[in-house]
C-alpha cells in the first residue's frame, strides 16, 4: 500500500556531539499534516536502558502507517541515542549521563517565566484565544533560549522543541519490576482515564509539579501555572495533556504485549478523533488515581540480599512485611534478617529488579491514597 507524502514521513534529525568523529541523530516519524491540530508527540526510551517502549513504538509506527490521521502525530521511537551508547563493562547505563549531566529525564527547559512576561496584557475571556496566546508565548520563549552547550543539553533541547506545543505528549518509560502505571498532573485527570483503562494501568500518581523538570512536566506544568498567574484576566485551559507511562518492568519486552500497548494508545487517539476508526469500548478501570504524596519509597537501612515476601501488584496494609534483607555473613543466622515493612497501605507498584542492595537503596514503591510525603523530588533523583 502506498501513502501520500503528508501521511508518513521519516526524518533524521542531527544532534550536537561532544567528540570529534562521532555523529548522532534522532529518527522521527511524522504522520498526518505538518502543523495541523491536534498535535500528538510520543517518544520512547528517554531512559535508554528502558526497553519496553522501544518495541511499543515499533508496533505503533506499524499501525499508524495504515491509519488516517487528523492533525499531526510525531513518534520518536528511540529518544536517547547518547544513552543507548553508554555501555560500561557490559552493563547498559541509560538512566544517567556519564558526562555528569545527571538523569536524562531531568532539567528540561523551563519556559514558564519567559512565557509569563510575554503574556502580560494578552489573556482575555476567550479560552481558545488564550490557548493560542500561550502557545505563541511558549514558542517565543523557547526560540530565545541560549544554544545548548553540551551533547545532553542539545538532546533535551531538540526533544523539547518537538513537543512543548503539543496537545498530547506521551513519554514511554518502564520501572525495574512493576505493574503498568502512569504519572500526570492533577488537572489532567480524569482526561487520561480512558488511556489508563485501555493500558490496564494499576496505579495513577498525580501531582501539580513533582519537581526536577522531567520531560512530561516541562510540557504540561506551564499551562496550569500560567492559568493561576493570569486567573484574574481570563481562563487558560490545560491544553497539553502530558503523561509519563511506565510500561511494567525492564524485562517485560514481548511482541504480543507491546502490540497490545500500541493498540491501546491508538485506541485513545481514535477516541479523541485524531485517528480514524471505531472507538474501542473501555475496560473497567484497574485503579483510582492517587496522589504522588501517597507514594511510599521503601529503602533498605542495611546492605544484603533481598528476600521478597510480596510481589508487584499485591495490595498491602500499613505494617505488612514485604521483604527481608539478609546478611549471609552474620555470625548468628537467626539474627541475619532485617525486616522491611510498608509505612502505608496501597499497591506494590514497583520493586527492585536486583536481589542485592546497598544501605539506603530503593527496594519497593507502594502507591497509596494517604499522603506520606511532600511529593516534591520524590521521583527525581
Amino acid at each position: 500500500m502506498s501513502f501520500p507524502p503528508s501521511q508518513h514521513r521519516v526524518e533524521e534529525v542531527p544532534l550536537l556531539t561532544d567528540r570529534l568523529g562521532t555523529r548522532r541523530s534522532l529518527t522521527v516519524h511524522r504522520f498526518g499534516t505538518p502543523g495541523a491540530r491536534p498535535k500528538v508527540y510520543i517518544q520512547a526510551a528517554l531512559h535508554a536502558d528502558e526497553t519496553p517502549g522501544l518495541l511499543v513504538a515499533h508496533h505503533l509506527i506499524r499501525r499508524l502507517r495504515s491509519a488516517t490521521v487528523s492533525g499531526e502525530i510525531i513518534v520518536v521511537p528511540m529518544a536517547n541515542p547518547t544513552g543507548i551508547a553508554q555501555i560500561v563493562e557490559g552493563v547498559h547505563v541509560g538512566r544517567y549521563a556519564l558526562d555528569g549531566s545527571g538523569n536524562f529525564n531531568r532539567h528540561f527547559p523551563d519556559l514558564i517565566a519567559g512565557a509569563a512576561e510575554r503574556l502580560v496584557g494578552r489573556i482575555g475571556p476567550d479560552p481558545q484565544a488564550n490557548i493560542q496566546a500561550v502557545r505563541a508565548a511558549l514558542r517565543a520563549t523557547f526560540e530565545a533560549l541560549p544554544a545548548p552547550d553540551s551533547e545532553v543539553a542539545a538532546l533535551r533541547h531538540t526533544l523539547m522543541g518537538m513537543a512543548f506545543d503539543a496537545d498530547i505528549v506521551l513519554d514511554l518509560h518502564c520501572d525495574q519490576e512493576s505493574v503498568p502505571h502512569l504519572y500526570a498532573g492533577d488537572p489532567l485527570w480524569p482526561e487520561l482515564a480512558d488511556l489508563a483503562a485501555l493500558l490496564g494501568v494499576k496505579a495513577v500518581l498525580l501531582s501539580p509539579d513533582a519537581g526536577g523538570k522531567p520531560f512530561d512536566e516541562a510540557c504540561s506544568v506551564p499551562w496550569w501555572t500560567l492559568a493561576a498567574r493570569f486567573a484574574a484576566d481570563g481562563p487558560i485551559p490545560a491544553a497539553c495533556v502530558s503523561t509519563t507511562i511506565e510500561l511494567r518492568g525492564k524485562a517485560d519486552v514481548d511482541d504480543a504485549q507491546a502490540d497490545a500497548d500500541a493498540q491501546a494508545i491508538l485506541g485513545a487517539l481514535i477516541r479523541r478523533g485524531i485517528v480514524a476508526g471505531t472507538p474501542p469500548d473501555l475496560p473497567p478501570p484497574q485503579c483510582e488515581a492517587t496522589p504522588l504524596t501517597g507514594l511510599a519509597r521503601v529503602v533498605s537501612p542495611v546492605s544484603g540480599v533481598i528476600a521478597f515476601h510480596r510481589a508487584v501488584g499485591d495490595r498491602v496494609e500499613a505494617g505488612d512485611l514485604i521483604a527481608d534483607i539478609v546478611d549471609p555473613t552474620a555470625a548468628d543466622p537467626d539474627q541475619a534478617r532485617t525486616p522491611l515493612r510498608t509505612p502505608g497501605g496501597g499497591i506494590i507498584m514497583a520493586r527492585n529488579n536486583l536481589r542485592f542492595v546497598s544501605r539506603g537503596e530503593l527496594v519497593a514503591s507502594i502507591a497509596g491514597p494517604e499522603p506520606l510525603n511532600s511529593g516534591h523530588s520524590l521521583l527525581f533523583d
